[in-house]
């Protein structure tokens, strides 16, 4: 057990058996009383953001939480079977932790998972990937004055907005935490 005064922004607690991530952490000396500590956690299971207040000698679990790369081999249910990089021992993880990013997932793509007590508690894919374009109307002459976006297929299925100069066949680079494109890669 850690008291209060050792917190610090980015620390992993468990309060009220829940994990907790703390996005703020500030230290206040009111004119009167004792100092006390004031704060912002965010719930990791539900997303859920909890305003919180401590005093300094309060005790709290700060959690042993370790983030390594793993490579994605292939889905099973509602898991995702990984393998460590390392050691190549293979485990499930939720898909539900990957969030709406999970559309971008390929077999053979390195994610990053953190572990608490061999439980994995986040995920997420690294922050762009790249993919082929399998489909994409041809650019109509003329509409390429302004910044018009067109749809276009991948090759996993998902379907994004590309800028019109983008062909059938080519490779994209695209953001995976908010789907949009960035380049096209040669």
């Amino acid at each position: 057990m850690a008291k209060a005064s050792e917190i610090k922004t980015g620390n992993i607690l468990r309060i009220n058996n829940e994990l907790v991530t703390v996005d703020e952490w500030n230290h206040r000396t009111p004119g009167k009383g004792g100092a006390f500590y004031t704060g912002k956690f965010r719930n990791i299971k539900s997303g859920r953001i909890v305003e919180a207040r401590m005093n300094t000698d309060e005790a709290v679990e700060i959690c042993r939480v370790e983030t390594n790369d793993y490579q994605y081999l292939y889905e099973e249910g509602d898991y995702l079977v990984v393998m460590d990089n390392n050691s190549y021992e293979q485990f499930n993880v939720e898909k539900s932790l990957f969030g709406s990013a999970i559309k971008f997932l390929k077999e053979g793509m390195n994610i990053i998972v953190s572990m608490e007590s061999d439980e994995a508690i986040m995920a997420q894919l690294p922050n762009f990937a790249e993919f082929e374009i399998t489909y994409s109307e041809p650019a109509v002459k003329g509409d390429t004055s302004t910044n018009a976006l067109k749809a276009a297929t991948l090759e996993n299925g998902v379907e994004v907005k590309v800028p019109m100069f983008v062909n059938q066949g080519d490779k994209i680079k695209i953001d995976t935490r908010t789907g949009e494109y960035v380049e096209r890669v040669k």
